[in-house]
């Protein structure tokens, strides 16, 4: 399934997007200097928390419009996507991206996008999945 060289395709295709590096040394794609969809490497505190659910590698980070559409992917596909209590109140889901095929990683980074890019850049470029 997805790699990070296909997360980063994905997110580059976004308008105005660009690549670097985050202080976690990980890849982080931003629009207009905001991170919309970042690799996590998870710390001892959400090792401890994950137990053996905790995946190998690290996750992808992406933001979501709301703490509602948090809790439907989570309960929806609790084998890719889940969270710790850092991104409590957050509207951030983790995802274990190599579970994602084309078209969900796509729409995953496409809605990220647009919680994060100036809603004029999102009025110019509607972005759709399908």
């Amino acid at each position: 399934m997805a790699d990070w060289d296909d997360v980063a395709r994905v997110c580059l295709a976004l308008p105005g997007t660009t690549e670097s590096v985050a202080g976690s040394g990980g890849r982080q794609w931003l629009v207009r200097g905001k991170a919309f969809v970042w690799e996590r490497p998870l710390r001892k505190k959400d090792l401890a928390e994950l137990g053996d659910r905790a995946p190998v590698g690290h996750p992808l980070a992406a933001y979501v419009p709301d703490e509602g559409a948090k809790a439907a992917l989570l309960a929806e596909e609790p084998d890719v996507f889940f969270t710790t209590s850092h991104f409590d109140g957050y509207p951030v889901v983790l995802c274990r991206h190599d579970r994602l095929d084309e078209r969900s990683l796509t729409e995953l980074a496409g809605e990220a996008w647009a919680c994060r890019a100036p809603r004029r850049l999102v009025a110019e470029h509607r972005f759709d999945a399908t």
